[in-house]
């Protein structure tokens, strides 16, 4: 296997350290062409689908990217913003908020980079850019609180596969799941308290996380495990009954069971059964996105008001909200212990001094060569 070229090791030196915010992805566009090449980056994927490969890739390419590319660029153009994709912008944002909520903490020697798993900005890019960069410490922080081989599990693969090419690899930590971080949790409390302080408060409180095929679990994937554990801290934070709340999952794709109870079924019914107001919440999905915008406060919306409900609150994921950014920077500052990020001015240029020393140590033994 051939390495990628790198530059000479400069002794020395004190590499730097960064965090990588990653989420799932969007297309570039709400165009169909957009939509279709990052359809098949994603379902390509085989921890997403599990389907034996040569059996997979006739359905993809004969019968879901002809198809189904344009009517999934209509309902993101359904949700997207003047300046793009929501999810990306959101996570944009985060990733820029964190930067300056860690440097508040006194972490100032630390870089922080949002990536996707599937689109752009692509993961292995942003990491090839950190390297050169001279970061030599790289913290992985998914947007998925509560972990998936789906999802995370992806990621991982992602991070593998690019520094199986690379020589000299940085000092890795990686994020598995945060479903049940006390700051989390608080954030996530906040968030629907904010709401109900403006809008009044529901009947139900519904939970929807994303879905995955029900073999995942079977077959050892903590997630449902951890979605359950999420809901029932946040009922806690927020003193609710058992009967106040609930929790499904969405976006079932493909005719296979996957999690249930399925989220839209289950409002059709709240409303058959009389409740008239329904709060939704997603408390997996950290940037409200297609999945959020599109499918929960449009498609499910639609459901539950037809079957007889009156009342539909969607509240918006923790996307800026100042408690996520406390807990993100939480979260990280917790991965990084050990690590040279609490500098000060005088120790910036000491370092700045070393390694100028060491390129020039670099360059003598390079012309002594």
């Amino acid at each position: 296997m051939a390495f990628a070229k790198e530059p000479p090791h400069q002794h020395g030196t004190v590499g730097g350290s960064a965090i990588v915010l990653v989420n799932l992805g969007t297309p570039d566009a709400p165009t169909r062409g957009a939509v279709r090449r990052y359809l098949k980056q994603f379902l390509s994927d085989q921890r997403v689908v599990e389907i034996p490969k040569a059996v997979w890739w006739f359905i993809l390419h004969g019968i879901i990217l002809p198809f189904r590319s344009g009517q999934s660029a209509k309902k993101y153009a359904s949700i997207w913003t003047e300046d793009g994709s929501p999810l990306r912008l959101h996570t944009q944002s985060q990733a820029m908020l964190l930067h300056e909520a860690l440097a508040a903490r006194g972490h100032h020697d630390v870089t922080v980079a949002m990536a996707m798993r599937y689109g752009t900005p692509a993961l292995p890019d942003v990491l090839a850019r950190l390297k050169a960069d001279g970061c030599d410490r790289i913290a992985i922080l998914p947007a998925y609180p509560q972990y998936s081989g789906t999802t995370t599990g992806s990621i991982w693969d992602a991070v593998f596969s690019h520094y199986r090419k690379i020589r000299n690899i940085p000092e890795l930590r990686l994020v598995k799941n945060y479903h049940d971080h006390e700051a989390y949790i608080e954030a996530l409390r906040q968030n629907v308290l904010a709401h109900w302080e403006q809008h009044g408060r529901g009947q139900k409180l519904v939970m929807s996380f994303h879905g995955v095929p029900k073999r995942t679990l079977l077959l050892g994937d903590p997630y449902h495990c951890e979605c359950h554990k999420t809901a029932r801290l946040l009922a806690a934070k927020l003193r609710l009954r058992e009967d106040e709340y609930l929790v499904t999952f969405q976006s079932r794709f493909g005719k296979a069971e996957w999690l249930q109870p399925y989220t839209a079924p289950t409002v059709q019914k709240l409303a058959q059964e009389g409740v008239q107001r329904i709060d939704v919440i997603c408390p997996g999905f950290t940037s409200d996105c297609l999945e959020t915008l599109e499918e929960i406060s449009m498609e499910v919306r639609h459901d539950f008001l037809t079957a007889g409900g009156k009342e539909f609150h969607y509240i918006p994921c923790l996307n800026e909200s100042p408690a996520w950014i406390v807990a993100l920077a939480e979260i990280a500052e917790q991965h990084m212990i050990g690590w040279p990020t609490l500098t000060t001015a005088p120790q910036r240029a000491r370092q700045q001094n070393d390694a100028a020393i060491g390129r020039e140590r670099a360059l003598a033994l390079g012309a002594a060569e």
